[in-house]
């Protein structure tokens, strides 16, 4: 009998896991949606008959988002709704025995909690990573309900507590039903994929690649599994191979290590090559695909960046969340991709994403142009005291590196941004946050944005490098000051890695002041011409400092800020180089895409200046040509060579309508058309 017992035991492990591949599939559609508090909807026989029908991405705040402070009344901030919003789907499923269901969240803002059938099945603090809940037990066969209860009010053991931002509320980016058999790869590992892809070392002949797959058996019994590994080229080559047979005993989860080498190994270098392979985990009937960029990243006192042990030089914008004016950050693939693509054209090297987690299309996308990343956690302005606080930011930080740790183009952790105050100390947090990151992945540095204290206060020195946000020019001092105050840095902490992490200022599209007088920032007059001119005198200061290892641009796109009110309307952050609804790109735009880009480009400046005040203006065009010609109304004013990427004319306007046309070569052509009429007689 012992024998036979032996006999079926070792026949159940064979057997043990059912032939059922991994499948998600969309549940972003047949939603209903109420914005109050309804605590009686997690229950089955709820009816919510005056629901609102809406689809996934939604956020409950797309309407309230550009609501400003009515400084009439005294208002110094802008007021949106932060509360509770209830979300409900029917689901018609027939669970099949020995698979699990997963529900995948790609995001929600900011505290979920979740119900099946009436049955809680997770609950998750945190607003912008992704997160799952295990609902195996909760379904039944047939028509089944899934409630969701998300919050956006500030909670005091939730990063982020504020920010120059709003946090909109809801499930704003899309919603899954994750299915794969009881064994499989990990699904619970903190939103990630269960799969981590090292490269070990690199030479030309090879590169060696370490594979570190978690598995976990959810079934009753034990299971055996063939692990196997596969790193394809991007023809779809299979360039190396690995193969592991793992045991796990019921309810095991289980880490499996393997080594890979890929021969003659193509390197991700950034803009220059942006080669990706794709890694194939196949865990018994379970499949995971993520992405694989072979490269090398370490930064220098001296040299900054070093990409593949070569100098790279990292410049580029701040990103805010993606988002559209009348959406928020409910956006599709395509409005991610389209502001990608603007930064593209732009020529960046690198983008900050600001101040949290990012969806992960922007991750991809930067993987695919080779833009450089740094993300981070949501550690902004202020902490909380106690534990509780420590242990959400600590949980969204192995969030982020858990959902990120495969993309190429992150090259380092954030652990926050301008903590303001040292009561309660924030000393303890950035350090659990530096240990965290260092645990989960040693090979990339981390990266603190340092401002509004000491350049050495404490805080500053926990992470590897530092960088500072500095607005030298526009909240006080001079255009000159940025480059003054980058060589005194360096001069006293001449080992010291550090680079400008913010850099900016605000300019809207409506205010035309050429040429324009002294700004001040927290006023309502903020000439576009005043933040092109910031950005050129800025720019010569840090691109003349190799020592810097970064130079990120605040910011990329105007975005909602509860915070402003100021420029042309309260509630926005206007220092973007592009409007919210991305159909205006500033001067300064051009300004950088003609230092950036390797495109040819030709911008005549103040083309929103139409009604000029003098006859005798100043005509500046932005290119990155040898020369520029020029026309007015047709007639040629012949050409003038372009140094540091600006030619410059003085003109006559005529009375009227007056046409300057700008020329580079066969095909670059600008115009412009601005009036100008002449001094009423008698004055």
């Amino acid at each position: 009998m012992k024998h036979i017992a032996r006999l079926l035991l070792a026949l159940a492990v064979i057997f043990a896991t059912p032939a059922l591949a991994r499948e998600q599939i969309s549940l972003n559609d047949n939603w209903l949606f109420i914005k109050a508090d309804m605590p009686e909807a997690k229950n089955a026989d709820y009816r919510a008959e005056s629901w609102q029908a809406i689809t996934l991405p939604h956020t409950f705040n797309a309407g309230d988002a550009n609501q400003g402070g009515d400084t009439s009344r005294g208002e110094k901030e802008g007021v949106y709704y932060r509360g509770p919003g209830w979300y409900r789907r029917q689901l018609e499923i027939t669970p099949v025995a020995g698979q699990r269901y997963v529900l995948q969240f790609d995001g929600a803002a900011l505290v979920t909690d979740a119900w099946v059938n009436g049955k809680s099945v997770g609950h998750h603090e945190g607003g912008y990573a992704a997160f799952r809940f295990d609902v195996t037990d909760a379904l039944r066969a047939g028509d089944n309900l899934i409630t969701v209860r998300v919050d956006n009010t500030r909670m005091p053991q939730v990063a982020p507590l504020t920010g120059d931002f709003n946090v909109f509320g809801g499930l704003y980016r899309t919603v899954s039903l994750i299915t794969t058999g009881d064994v499989h790869v990990d699904l619970m590992d903190h939103g990630g994929s269960g799969v981590y892809m090292t490269t070990k070392a690199i030479s030309a002949q090879k590169a060696e690649i370490g594979a570190r797959i978690l598995l976990k058996n959810d079934s009753a019994q034990a299971a055996k599994i063939a692990v196997k590994t596969r790193i394809l080229d991007a023809d779809g080559k299979v360039v190396a191979a690995a193969k592991t047979m793992a045991s796990l005993t019921a309810g095991q989860a289980l880490p499996v290590e393997q080594a890979l080498t890929v021969r003659r190994p193509h390197l991700w270098a950034g803009r220059k090559d942006a080669y990706l392979y794709k890694v194939v985990v196949e865990a018994g009937s379970d499949r995971v695909t993520v992405p694989l960029g072979i490269r090398t990243v370490t930064i220098d006192p001296d040299k900054g960046f070093l990409l593949n042990g070569q100098p790279y030089r990292i410049y580029g914008a701040n990103m805010q969340q993606p988002g559209r004016k009348g959406k928020g950050t409910a956006v599709s693939d395509a409005e991610i991709d389209e502001d990608m693509q603007i930064l593209d054209d732009m020529g960046v090297t690198a983008l900050r994403l600001a101040h949290m987690q990012h969806p992960q299309r922007v991750y991809d996308d930067a993987d695919r142009m080779g833009i450089l990343l740094t993300t981070e956690v949501p550690l902004v302005d202020e902490i909380s005291a106690g534990q509780a606080f420590q242990d959400n930011a600590v949980e969204q930080m192995q969030e982020l590196i858990a959902q990120n740790y495969n993309h190429p183009s992150v090259v380092l952790w954030g652990l926050g941004n301008e903590i303001r105050h040292t009561d309660p100390d924030p000393n303890p947090v950035l350090a659990a946050l530096q240990t965290t990151a260092k645990a989960m992945d040693p090979t990339r540095p981390t990266v603190y944005a340092h401002c509004c204290l000491a350049d050495d206060d404490a805080i500053a020195g926990h992470s590897d490098v530092i960088s500072y946000n500095r607005y030298f020019g526009w909240y006080g001092d001079t255009f000159a000051d940025m480059g003054k105050w980058a060589d005194a840095l360096h001069a006293k902490y001449p080992k010291r890695i550090f680079g400008v992490s913010e850099y900016g200022a605000g300019a809207s599209i409506r205010h035309q002041e050429d040429a324009p007088k002294a700004v001040v920032p927290q006023a309502f007059w903020h000439p576009e011409q005043y933040q092109a001119l910031y950005h050129e005198a800025n720019w010569r200061e840090l691109k003349a400092r190799p020592y810097l290892w970064s130079d990120f641009i605040w910011v990329a796109f105007d975005f909602p800020s509860f915070r402003r009110n100021e420029g042309d309307r309260p509630a926005i952050n206007d220092k973007g180089l592009v409007t919210e609804d991305r159909q205006t790109k500033k001067d300064a735009y051009y300004w950088y895409q003609a230092n950036w880009s390797d495109r040819l480009m030709v911008h005549i400046t103040s083309p929103r200046d139409l009604h000029k005040r003098i006859r005798h203006v100043k005509v500046k065009v932005y290119a990155n040509t040898g020369e520029v010609r020029l026309s007015l109304n047709g007639q040629s004013l012949g050409a003038q060579k372009v140094v540091d990427h600006i030619a410059t004319w003085e003109v006559d306007l005529r009375d009227g309508e007056n046409v300057v046309e700008a020329f580079a070569g066969k095909d670059l052509h600008d115009r412009v058309v601005w009036h100008y009429e002449g001094p009423i007689e008698g004055k």
